[in-house]
C-alpha cells in the first residue's frame, strides 16, 4: 500500500492508487453488482481485496495507517467509487468518513492509537450512531442520554439507520450527557465498543435500494463505558458531528457524479445500439436530447465538486461549498438516473438492468447526512450570517 503525506499523496503516487481503484471497480466490482444485489452483501472475497488495497483508510492520518488523501484526493475517488453499486463504497466509507474522522481528529492520542490502525486495515469496522427517532436532521429530539457513573458514563437510547450496524466493530455514539442544555449544546461524544453488555443492534433495515450496504437500529441500554471513551471535549460532541458531515457532504456529491457518469454510459451504449424502426434509437433527437441533458449536468456537477473540494482544502469554505455540492449532485443524479431509465424504455424498468437499479439507488442521496431541505437552510442560513445577520 502507497502511503501519503501531511499534504497527500505524492502525484505520480496517487495516480498509481486511483487507476488501480478504477481498475477494482470496473474489473471486479461491476461484474459482481447482480450477486451483490441478489444476496445483500459484498462478497468475502471482495472486502479481503478492499482492505489488502488499503481502502478501508485511505483518508485515516498517515500515522496511524491511512493515506492521508486531502479533501481534493478524496473527491476524484469517489468518483470512481460512485461508479459501481454503493455497497461497494458503503462498506469501507464510515471507517473513512464519519465514524473515522470524529476519532481522527477530536480523539485522544490512547484512542487514535487503539483505533485508528484497526479502521485503516479494515480489521475493525466504525459505525457513526447519531440518528434518533425524533432527532435526525433536527439535534433538538435528541433522546439518547449519557450520565456520569463513578469515573465513567452510563448511556441509554436508541439509533435508527446507522450504516454498518450489522457488522460493527465500534460505534462512535451521540448523548445527551447535559439534560439541562438544549438543541446542539449538551451533547458528547463516546466510542463504544459493539461487544459491550447493554449494546443490541436489531435486524437489517429492508431498503427501497442500495442492498449490500446495511442500516439497523442500535439499541444501548445502560452501557457501561470509561472515561476513557469520551471523545474530545464533553458537551462539544454535536460540534464534531457537523464538521465530519461537512466533508461526508462532499465525498457523497461526489459520489453522485460517479453514478451519473457510470448511467450516462449505460444509456449511450443502449441508445447506439438498441434498435427500433430499423434504426439505433440514438438517431431519435429526444433519445439525444436526454443524454446531452445528463452529459451537461455531469460536467457541472464535476467541476463544481473539484473546486468546492479545493476550497475546503484551503480552509476558505467547509460549510456553505460542501452542502451547495451535496444539494446540487444528489438533485442532479436523481434526474440522470430517471433519464437513463426513459432512454432505455421497457427494459429500463426492470430488475435486471443496471440503470433500474440505480434509479432505486440514487433516491437516498437525498436523504443521508442531511436532507436537500437541511442543505438549503445551511447555506441561507450560513450566507446571512456572512452578511451579519445575528442568529435567531
Amino acid at each position: 500500500m502507497i502511503r501519503g503525506t501531511m499534504t497527500g499523496v505524492d502525484a505520480e503516487d496517487f495516480r498509481q492508487v486511483k487507476d488501480a481503484v478504477r481498475q477494482l471497480v470496473r474489473e471486479v466490482v461491476v461484474p459482481l453488482e447482480e450477486r451483490i444485489e441478489d444476496e445483500d452483501r459484498v462478497p468475502d472475497e471482495l472486502r479481503a481485496q478492499i482492505a489488502e488495497m488499503g481502502l478501508f483508510g485511505y483518508a485515516l492520518p498517515e500515522e496511524y495507517g491511512g493515506l492521508g488523501v486531502t479533501m481534493a484526493e478524496d473527491v476524484e475517488l469517489a468518483f470512481e467509487f460512485g461508479y459501481t453499486t454503493p455497497a461497494f463504497r458503503s462498506l469501507f466509507g464510515t471507517n473513512n468518513g464519519i465514524a473515522g474522522q470524529v476519532l481522527a481528529k477530536f480523539g485522544s492520542e490512547e484512542q487514535k492509537k487503539a483505533y485508528l490502525p484497526r479502521l485503516a486495515s479494515g480489521e475493525l469496522i466504525g459505525s457513526f450512531a447519531l440518528t434518533e427517532a425524533e432527532a435526525g436532521s433536527d439535534p433538538a429530539g435528541l433522546r439518547t442520554t449519557a450520565r456520569r457513573d463513578g469515573d465513567g458514563w452510563v448511556v441509554n437510547g436508541s439509533k435508527r439507520y446507522t450504516t454498518n450496524a450489522p457488522i460493527a466493530d465500534l460505534f462512535v455514539v451521540f448523548a445527551r450527557s447535559n439534560p439541562e442544555e438544549k438543541g446542539g449544546r449538551g451533547i458528547s461524544s463516546f466510542v463504544v465498543d459493539a461487544s459491550t453488555p447493554g449494546v443490541t443492534v436489531g435486524p437489517k433495515d429492508r431498503k427501497m435500494g442500495q442492498a449490500g450496504a446495511w442500516t439497523a437500529e442500535v439499541f444501548l441500554d445502560d452501557v457501561h463505558v470509561p472515561a476513557g471513551a469520551l471523545i474530545g471535549e464533553e458537551g462539544r460532541g454535536y460540534a464534531k458531528a457537523l464538521t465530519v458531515l461537512s466533508r461526508g457532504r462532499l465525498h457523497i456529491a461526489a459520489l453522485c457524479v460517479g453514478m451519473a457518469q457510470r448511467v450516462l454510459d449505460e444509456s449511450v451504449a443502449y441508445a447506439a445500439t438498441a434498435r427500433q424502426g430499423g434504426a439505433p434509437i440514438g438517431r431519435f433527437q429526444l433519445v439525444q436530447a436526454h443524454l446531452a441533458d445528463v452529459h451537461a449536468e455531469l460536467l457541472a456537477g464535476r467541476a463544481m465538486v473539484r473546486d468546492v473540494a479545493a476550497r475546503y482544502d484551503s480552509g476558505e469554505d467547509t460549510s456553505i461549498g460542501p452542502s451547495s455540492a451535496k444539494l446540487i449532485c444528489t438533485e442532479m443524479v436523481g434526474r440522470a438516473v430517471d433519464r437513463a431509465v426513459q432512454v432505455h424504455g421497457g427494459l429500463g424498468y426492470l430488475r435486471t438492468t443496471p440503470v433500474e437499479r440505480f434509479y432505486r439507488d440514487a433516491r437516498l442521496y437525498r436523504l443521508y447526512e442531511g436532507t436537500s431541505e437541511v442543505q438549503r437552510v445551511i447555506i441561507g442560513g450560513g450566507l446571512l450570517r456572512d452578511a451579519g445577520m445575528p442568529r435567531g
